[in-house]
């Protein structure tokens, strides 16, 4: 079963030394935590951080190409995970019909956020947070910086979010 999930947290995970993007259920505890490279995750906070930038990047040219193409995203779907590599799938909708999209979960996630498209995921890849943790007082929202960054501050943001909140996730 699919559930809607939002992007609850971005972070540097110190177990792996790399980006982590944190989806929760809508309305739930259950979490789904995917590794990304460092390109994605700097676009995706500068989205959810509304950073303006001077010159597209790739998620905003294939925002752009959805757009003038007379397109929707309908959906992006994190499908499954497979020998620690997860996939996705973008629903789009055109003037001819839906077209699946195979994709990474970085990348649907960066665009889906563009496009304000709803993402979703297997229940089954979903874990809940432990108690321990959340007695703890870790928190899982993204505390969004100046949105008057420059890209080196952003970098910064990226590299200084609590790297300890992610070391105990293994794909």
């Amino acid at each position: 079963m699919m559930v809607e999930v939002t992007v609850a947290r971005l972070g540097l995970d110190s177990a792996t030394n790399s980006y982590v993007v944190v989806l929760r259920e809508r309305g739930g505890r259950r979490l789904l935590p995917i590794w990304i490279g460092q390109p994605e995750a700097e676009s995706i906070a500068m989205q959810m951080n509304q950073v303006k930038r001077e010159r597209p990047i790739t998620h905003d040219l294939c925002q752009s190409l959805i757009i003038g193409l007379g397109g929707t995203l309908r959906r992006v779907s994190i499908t499954r995970v497979q020998k620690s590599t997860y996939y996705a799938e973008m629903q789009i909708e055109g003037p001819t019909g839906v077209v699946e999209v195979d994709a990474r979960p970085s990348d649907s996630i960066a665009i889906a956020l563009r496009l304000d498209a709803p993402i979703f995921a297997p229940s089954s890849l979903l874990t809940t947070l432990d108690d321990t943790a959340e007695a703890e007082g870790e928190e899982l929202s993204v505390d969004p910086p100046d949105s008057e960054l420059t890209a080196e501050q952003l970098k910064a943001y990226l590299e200084n979010l609590r790297p300890e909140d992610f070391g105990k996730f293994s794909p």
